[in-house]
């Protein structure tokens, strides 16, 4: 049995990461489940939330908006629609997305189609926001970064 794992999140449009674990936390639909080196083989689909690595000392975290993770072989492949490393979200741009969702989520009260993807965002900018103030409290003082996404 190996004693790490080999991770590798992949989105629509790159490979956000590749690395070795000892641990990784998925948010998986029917709730979080951790995987460890020696895990048995599954495909599991999963929620928007947060997917939190561990390698020795080092703990990484993601916003992730959905997808599916396979566990085989000591290898962790996850395929998510959207995936953000902590350090990249602005937490207060995060926050006006959460405002914005919260908006257009009753403005879609009649429409089903609207209602859903209207849901869909508000759960995506739900965690980007607690991801965000998570690590403002395990990094205090650390600056956001400047960009434009």
């Amino acid at each position: 049995m190996s004693k790490t794992l080999t991770l590798e999140l992949v989105t629509p449009e790159k490979v956000a990461l590749t690395a070795s674990a000892d641990f990784v936390v998925l948010p998986a639909f029917e709730g979080e489940m951790g995987v460890l080196p020696g895990h048995e083989a599954f495909l599991v689909q999963l929620k928007a939330g947060e997917v939190r690595v561990r390698s020795g000392a080092d703990l990484k975290s993601f916003a992730v908006s959905g997808g599916f993770a396979e566990v085989n072989h000591d290898k962790v492949s996850i395929f998510a629609e959207t995936a953000e490393m902590a350090t990249e979200i602005d937490a207060e741009r995060a926050r006006q997305a959460l405002e914005r969702a919260k908006a257009e989520a009753q403005q879609a009260q009649g429409d089903a189609l609207t209602l859903a993807q209207a849901e869909a965002s508000l759960r995506r900018a739900q965690v980007r926001v607690r991801i965000a103030e998570v690590r403002g409290r395990r990094h205090p003082g650390a600056n956001p970064p400047e960009s434009d996404h």
